[in-house]
């Protein structure tokens, strides 16, 4: 796989709650560029970005956007537009990847588990528990562990925080199962399934949440992940059903939650635009494979196409 690409803009910030996060992956990714050799403009995307591409005229742009506008299609599709070849995966799998009850119901239908859910009002939310605890309280469309409550086993009433989740137009938000346990992730890079991570937060937080993932010290990581052989190859054929399930291209990585006490395994998200910062997930799997960050931007790049 070899693509003729020599100007790159790297694509970051952005306007989404992930702003930040997509700062510290979009100014490593470009650094890598750099260093593989490609001539790099950082754009930092506000609404003017078409015209900045116009000026710029790159070949390819690696989209290091995180969380909405970046993650969910909307750029994917102006790229489609202006016929720019991009990284990562395509408007619909974008889209449909970053609504976590789509999500659901299409990786259900390829067989991937889930844990119980629904969809219902932060207003309902707040009046009464929409399922017995414990259970979470999240935003449909959004990443990074952003707005996420767990109510725990033995709460009286729901939460005041559940008022501060971000929600759709409708005020809807999701209600899951909490599936006690560990957590863990898989990668996809191309078609290729990589080992697996357990994820342990730092003990002084409640679970991986934006801190875990972004604080340095926030977690650790066991990498590969000590799981029952038959743990382990569920995950990785539930990993690679998800992306294929949800059209997915270049990396993606799914979550799961497994109770060991239960046997009881369920898939949590698949992430179409992983982080690339200094703690990041995706950069450590490819390395155990003896990748380094720069082969790993590398591929991504050269992965880039349009009509994902």
């Amino acid at each position: 796989m070899t693509r003729n690409f020599h100007h790159i803009a790297v694509l970051m910030g952005g306007w989404s709650a992930e702003r930040d996060v997509s700062l510290s992956s979009g100014a490593a990714c470009a650094a890598a560029l750099e260093g593989e050799g490609y001539r790099v403009s950082r754009v930092d995307v506000d609404r003017g970005l078409a015209a900045r591409l116009a000026e710029l005229r790159p070949d390819a742009c690696f989209n290091a956007l995180h969380g909405r506008w970046g993650e969910d299609g909307a750029i994917q599709g102006l790229l489609e537009v202006l016929g720019i070849p991009y990284t990562h995966s395509g408007v619909l799998a974008s889209s449909l990847a970053m609504h976590k009850q789509r999500t659901r119901q299409i990786v259900a239908a390829a067989g991937v588990p889930v844990a119980e859910g629904r969809i219902v009002t932060r207003a309902e939310a707040l009046k009464t528990h929409a399922m017995a605890p414990p259970y979470v309280a999240k935003p449909i469309s959004e990443g990074s562990s952003v707005g996420v409550v767990i109510v725990m086993d033995g709460a009286n009433r729901p939460p005041e925080a559940i008022g501060q989740i971000p929600a759709t137009p409708a005020d809807e938000i999701l209600i899951e199962r909490f599936i006690a346990g560990r957590e863990l992730t898989c990668g996809v890079i191309g078609e290729r399934v990589s080992e697996i991570i357990d994820i342990v937060p730092a003990e002084s937080l409640q679970f991986y949440d934006y801190e875990a993932k972004y604080a340095p010290g926030g977690s650790r990581h066991i990498l590969p992940a000590q799981l029952p052989a038959a743990v382990t190859q569920a995950i990785q054929k539930h990993t690679l059903a998800a992306h294929r399930a949800l059209g997915c291209r270049g990396v993606s990585r799914s979550d799961f939650r497994y109770d060991p006490g239960r046997d009881e395994l369920a898939f949590l998200e698949t992430n179409t635009q992983p982080g690339m910062t200094g703690t990041s997930l995706v950069p450590e799997l490819a390395a155990h494979w003896g990748w380094s960050f720069g082969d790993l931007v590398r591929w991504i790049i050269e992965d880039a196409s349009l009509d994902r």
